[in-house]
């Protein structure tokens, strides 16, 4: 009796462990499949950049082979050749990678650290404040070249700031945030219908087209400060993003799992700031960017959170593909970039409020 008894405990403390054992095989085939993913769809978004960009810098009024793209790039190329690539193409192709790459990345720092989909820095009032600052030195200071890129970044990081400190209760809430950024950035939309109001036409015309958000007529002086501030930014908000992952389960299970809240929270989203402030004063508040790239990224790869790479590689595409929408689109006529990624970003926007509104949580 004693040595049946002996040997049902044995098996099935046998039967245990194996079921464990299961578990845990089953738990790493998973991730495995998810790690594997990830790297295919990062590769593939990275492939599909690059040929985005070898096609911004191939077409135009003059189409080049990529070959004769290439060897100009290695410092080959006739006069023409190098004029066209290297002055005309290049700076507007590298602005349009780098903005992307900074608005994906803000807007997946912003949607996963306040977990809603509708944080995003132009719904938000982030955008609105580098609008409006820089609109006011514009128009009103005659501020012009990188002096004005430093004021919408000045403007970006006082309304995400003002937006922090209003929204705060012993703690930041998502709901709560977006709903004061919202106001926020409506306030600061009237400030900047006003200046230009108020301004002579042709230089509010020009304000009109900046706001916009384009890449008509840019060159080396944006594309240079933008490449050195994401330099610095990016690895910042990798850094930063190590508390991300808590931080998304909620403040009492980040703090239980021994994160630091606030300031990891308050971190992540001064980066997020920055990023688009930098993004904005190169080319204006390029509207839906960073909207549409975070959701796009987790669609790709679900279960990875917030997808940080994947979100700035979509950004990047996206801006690359709408430009060169907005140049080509139209025959002698240039758009501005922001007029196409809208094009994308507001069924978008009108689809996610449906789905609230039947939810329940549209209000």
């Amino acid at each position: 009796m004693t040595a049946t008894r002996l040997q049902d405990k044995s098996t099935g403390t046998g039967t245990g462990d194996a079921r464990i054992a299961d578990a845990v095989r089953t738990v790493r085939r998973v991730r495995n499949r998810g790690r594997r993913r990830s790297v295919l769809v990062a590769a593939g978004l990275l492939v599909a950049v690059v040929a985005a960009f070898a096609l911004s810098l191939c077409v135009g009024d003059m189409v080049m082979p990529l070959g004769k793209v290439v060897d100009t790039l290695l410092g080959g190329g006739d006069g023409g050749s190098q004029f066209v690539v290297l002055e005309l193409r290049l700076p507007r192709a590298l602005l349009a990678l780098l903005v992307g790459i900074g608005f994906g990345l803000s807007g997946a720092v912003f949607q996963s650290v306040l977990r809603n989909p509708l944080a995003a820095p132009d719904i938000i009032g982030i955008s609105a404040g580098a609008s409006a600052v820089a609109v006011t030195a514009s128009l009103l200071f005659q501020v012009s070249g990188l002096a004005l890129s430093g004021s919408a970044l000045a403007g970006s990081l006082a309304a995400g700031a003002a937006i922090y400190l209003l929204a705060w209760r012993q703690g930041v809430v998502g709901q709560r945030l977006v709903l004061v950024g919202v106001g926020f950035g409506t306030g600061l939309s009237s400030v900047v219908w006003y200046v230009m109001a108020r301004s002579d036409t042709a230089d509010a015309q020009e304000a009109y087209l900046w706001l916009a958000g384009t890449l008509n007529g840019r060159s080396w002086s944006q594309a240079w400060p933008l490449l050195s501030a994401l330099a610095v930014l990016v690895p910042l908000t990798v850094l930063a993003s190590r508390t991300l992952g808590p931080l998304q389960l909620g403040d009492d299970a980040a703090a239980g799992l021994g994160a630091r809240v606030e300031p990891g929270r308050l971190a992540l989203l001064g980066c997020a700031t920055a990023l688009a402030g930098v993004a904005t004063a190169a080319a204006g508040p390029v509207g839906f960017v960073a909207f549409v790239s975070a959701p796009i990224a987790r669609r790709l790869v679900p279960g990875r959170g917030a997808a940080l790479p994947h979100a700035a590689l979509t950004g990047a595409l996206v801006v690359l593909v709408a430009d060169f929408a907005a140049q080509h689109a139209l025959p002698s006529v240039q758009l501005p970039v922001g007029a196409v990624t809208s094009i994308i970003g507001a069924p978008y926007l009108l689809l996610l409020l449906a789905r609230a509104n039947r939810g329940g949580s549209g209000g």
